[in-house]
Parts: C-alpha cells; sequence; structure tokens
C-alpha cells in the first residue's frame, strides 16, 4: 500500500469512528504526540489522550459526513459537513502523517458564514 493511500485509508477511519463515537478505532489513528489545531479559535490541544477526550466531551448531538477526500503522500485534505442540532456548517481539515501512518496533525477550518463586501457585484456569481 503506498503511502497516500495509507493515510487516506487512515483519515476515511478516523471521520467514521467519530461519527460512530467508536473512541478506541478513533484513537488507533492517531499518533501518540499528535497535534491538534484550531486557528480561529486559537486553541491546540497535544497527545492523543486529551484529543480523544477533547472529542469525546464534545457538546451537542453532532454528527457529520465525510463530502471529499484529497490525498497526497503524508498530507490529507477532507472537506467535511458537520452538524449540531439544527446548526450546519462545513469545514476543512489538513492531516498530516507520520512514518506509520497514523495522523500526526490536524488543522481545522470551520468558517463562519458572512455576506461578501459591496463593490464586486460586476465580477462574481452569487449561489
Amino acid at each position: 500500500m503506498t503511502e497516500t493511500t495509507e493515510l487516506r485509508k487512515t483519515v476515511e477511519t478516523y471521520w467514521a469512528s467519530a461519527e460512530a463515537r467508536d473512541w478506541t478505532a478513533f484513537a488507533d489513528t492517531l499518533a501518540d504526540d499528535v497535534v491538534y489545531e484550531l486557528p480561529q479559535t486559537r486553541e491546540r490541544v497535544r497527545g492523543k489522550e486529551k484529543y480523544v477526550r477533547f472529542n469525546r466531551e464534545y457538546p451537542g448531538d453532532w454528527h457529520l459526513r465525510t463530502e471529499r477526500i484529497v490525498a497526497d503522500g503524508d498530507q490529507v485534505v477532507t472537506w467535511v459537513h458537520f452538524t449540531v442540532g439544527l446548526e450546519e456548517m462545513y469545514g476543512i481539515c489538513f492531516f498530516s502523517g507520520d512514518a506509520r501512518g497514523r495522523i500526526a496533525a490536524i488543522s481545522d477550518f470551520w468558517p463562519e458564514p458572512y455576506e461578501p463586501p459591496a463593490g464586486r457585484e460586476h465580477l462574481v456569481e452569487r449561489y
């Protein structure tokens, strides 16, 4: 199995086990020293145990669906649809792998929707 295929399968398992709340399988996808970052909130979680707990204790009845996965070597990017109750959002998540094909680093981007600034209507198509 190639490095790209291996990490892609690891990330697929990561998302599937998160949705299933299978925290043992989720933990198995992670390097012991995994680093998780949320740039919007300037938060960082270091280590497998803390990161599993961070996800296990996330509040609300949340669910996720993977929309797309792009893999290249030891890097994977996913586009996910996330719901908490009636709130929906999309996230872009960047993963880096270690030599054993586990997830070593994750950066999540959860953009809030907003209206674009005025003055560029002649350049864009809204949908």
